[in-house]
């Protein structure tokens, strides 16, 4: 009974990690490939994990004459907190190095999960609203609609909290915030009639597309679990909707009152000068890591990785006719080479610089004009496909420049088996690694078939 104790304690712990690490964004494979890292850590073997989208389930079966110890957890809808993740990372790296215990790592997740965020709720609004105003700045928005689009990414913030801890369903969330932008726009277009805030617009646009999970659904697809992206794509589907929706009522409101909001004409990165765009995209990306919880001194690192990628997406889309898909896929894959080399200089997982990195390309534009052709009865089809290609292309860009940039750790088997690998020896060497973990382990023995699948 001492050793099934052992095993189940073994399994809650790196169902807790899974859930931590899923909540944050990151891919089913990762995921899998860290819990069974854990447990591999502490000593448990033939174990084999299973993600699905909110259940994560660890099955432990030593032999055919034992009954199996199976677990599952399902996952909350816990807020993103960079923060939490960052140190979930570091807790599991000192644990399959040997350089804590199980009890030990178990106590360090338990201070991660209850601790508060580390920064209070009004400084998180206002890191939204600098995002938007960064996002206008690309788009070459002057100071009075860089005030407006802080105005509306704060007031979608403080309109959408109460809504998720009502635990409403994101597709009303999404819209909320889409009518709430839109009417910030409308209010302040009646105001001034020479003021054009489609602007402010995009950057709600892209304030909202930010919490899209089609970069997970993406990734998830590519790296073979299949179930876990399509119902990442599909939550991707039904929020994009929601926020469709919810600019589109903004817009008919306009229309009904007799405001109209108008359109822009933007070149590859929007109507700023180069300098302009790339000062806009380093602080709409550090802002948003900031109300994301990141850690301070990654700031730094997500500020100059979103300001090269802004860079190449306005290089190439200005100089080329590549178009704009490939210019952001061109970028997306610039990022995704760097960002492993600058979060490994802040000590920071990349998925902590990868998606605020990204945030000032998202299609925020390519949907707004769709939006207001539509309005306008005209053909807006063509905008919101694109918007929607360059949303993919962003995703599959970033896990392509992964790869390129260490293609020894590509593909979830290899990393599975390069992590198990290096767990396992820590476990079965001698010196302080080996007595750590002995007071963790129990006799399964190692088994080289150890594995992580996906059940349809």
């Amino acid at each position: 009974m001492s050793g099934r104790s052992e095993v189940y304690e073994s399994l809650d712990l790196a169902l807790r990690v899974g859930e931590l690490l899923l909540s944050s964004g990151a891919a089913a494979t990762d995921v899998t490939a860290t819990m069974l890292a854990v447990t591999s850590s502490c000593g448990v073997r033939h174990v084999t994990a299973d993600v699905t989208f909110v259940d994560l389930t660890l099955r432990h079966q030593p032999s055919a004459e034992e009954p199996a110890a199976l677990q599952i957890r399902r996952l909350s809808g816990a807020v993103v907190d960079y923060t939490a993740f960052t140190n979930t990372d570091r807790t599991v790296n000192d644990l399959v190095a040997g350089r804590i215990t199980r009890s030990e790592a178990s106590a360090q997740i338990a201070q991660i999960v209850a601790a508060e965020h580390p920064r209070r709720r009004w400084a998180v609004s206002i890191g939204w609203g600098v995002m938007g105003s960064g996002v206008a700045l690309t788009l070459g928005g002057t100071l009075l609609m860089c005030l407006l689009a802080f105005l509306a990414a704060w007031a979608i913030y403080w309109t959408q909290r109460p809504m998720f801890r009502r635990h409403t369903p994101t597709f009303y969330v999404q819209l909320a915030g889409g009518f709430v932008a839109t009417l910030v726009a409308v209010l302040a277009a009646a105001a001034d009639t020479d003021l054009n805030p489609s602007r402010v617009v995009t950057a709600g646009i892209v304030m909202l597309l930010a919490g899209v999970g089609i970069m997970g659904a993406t990734q998830d697809a590519l790296t073979g679990s299949p179930v876990t992206a399509s119902a990442r794509l599909l939550v991707a589907v039904l929020d994009t909707t929601g926020i469709i929706a919810g600019v589109s009522a903004g817009l008919t409101a306009g229309r009904i009152f007799g405001v109209g909001l108008g359109t822009i004409k933007a070149g590859a990165a929007g109507n700023a000068d180069l300098r302009t765009t790339l000062v806009g995209a380093a602080v709409a990306a550090a802002a948003f890591g900031y109300a994301s919880y990141a850690p301070a001194r990654s700031l730094l690192v997500i500020a100059l990785v979103g300001a090269l990628g802004q860079g190449v997406d306005f290089a190439v889309g200005s100089s080329t006719k590549v178009g704009q898909t490939w210019a952001a896929a061109l970028a997306a894959v610039t990022i995704g080479a760097v960002c492993r080399t600058g979060a490994r200089w802040f000590r920071v997982p990349p998925l902590v610089v990868v998606i605020p990195a990204v945030v000032p390309l998202l299609p925020g534009l390519a949907i707004y004009r769709g939006l207001a052709l539509l309005a306008g009865g005209e053909d807006g089809v063509l905008q919101l496909a694109s918007a929607f290609a360059t949303a993919l292309a962003l995703a599959a860009g970033v896990i392509l420049g992964q790869y390129v940039a260490h293609p020894s750790g590509w593909g979830p088997r290899r990393l599975e088996w390069r992590v198990l690998r290096w767990s396992g020896r820590f476990a079965s060497t001698s010196g302080q690694g080996r007595r750590r973990q002995n007071t963790t382990q129990t006799p399964s023995g190692p088994d080289p078939t150890t594995r992580g699948v996906e059940h349809g």
